[in-house]
């Protein structure tokens, strides 16, 4: 056989299996191997084991860019694998008023959020490498005929914080302000 159709024939191979793993991702279909996502309701700060053990946590505090004032502060849970990030809050019911997640890129970039499998409004916060934050968006729950993936929600940033929606403006936070918190 052709040596030049056997590499033909390979690069249409990983072609045809890169489009399909583009569009398993893109349409959310990846989703359910990935694992069951974040439950909010498992972790108990205060239990000694830690509850829902598949996420680390940390506080997150909000702090006025000028003065070093505290804003609010959240615990989150730790999104910091691709699973975690991809899952994020997919498929939760809710958040209470003092939770999060704390999404953890490997390097400030462009990143795009969506609401794939919301039932319910968050806030998007992006922050730079050093904690200021560089964008915020109000997110809306998507519609009962939309799947969020087309609620797409831009910027740039190391670190995503994402909290109820309304938490940011309630606290007078916003771009500039910084977020504080350990790994």
């Amino acid at each position: 056989m052709d040596t030049r159709r056997v590499v033909g024939y390979a690069v249409a191979a990983v072609a045809l299996a890169a489009a399909a793993v583009l569009l398993a991702f893109s349409t959310g279909l990846i989703a359910p191997f990935l694992g069951d996502g974040y439950d909010p309701d498992a972790y108990d700060p205060d239990d000694s084991y830690g509850g829902d053990t598949d996420y680390e946590h940390t506080t997150v505090t909000v702090v006025d860019g000028e003065t070093g004032a505290e804003l609010g502060a959240v615990d989150a849970a730790i999104a910091d694998t691709f699973n975690k990030r991809y899952l994020g809050l997919s498929a939760t019911d809710g958040l209470p008023e003092d939770r999060g997640m704390f999404f953890v890129h490997d390097s400030p970039d462009d990143y795009t959020y969506v609401m794939r499998d919301m039932s319910f409004g968050i806030d998007i916060v992006y922050a730079d490498a050093d904690g200021t934050i560089t964008a915020v968006h109000e997110a809306p729950a998507p519609g009962p005929n939309e799947d969020g993936d087309d609620h797409e929600y831009p910027g740039y940033g190391q670190y995503v914080l994402e909290v109820n929606k309304g938490w940011m403006a309630d606290r007078g936070a916003g771009v500039g302000d910084k977020l504080r918190f350990e790994l």
